[in-house]
């Protein structure tokens, strides 16, 4: 599985514009998320609804002469 991380100039950018400490939790932070999104979509399964006994709605409509 391939890792993400954000380059360095990405990490730069968010350490010179809000600060250091919080520019490194921030990417820190997208770098845990992109790992856990990637777990997901390589566990991903498909889920198919089954109803037991499924009844068909009809509806009757009346038509009244205009």
């Amino acid at each position: 599985m391939k890792d993400f991380e954000l380059s360095y100039r990405a990490r730069k950018a968010l350490m010179v514009h809000i600060g250091e400490e919080a520019g490194a939790e921030i990417a820190n932070l997208i770098n845990e998320m992109a790992t856990e999104i990637q777990e997901l979509r390589r566990t991903k399964v498909s889920v198919t609804k089954i109803v037991p006994g499924a009844v068909t709605e009809t509806r009757e409509f009346n038509e009244e002469p205009v």
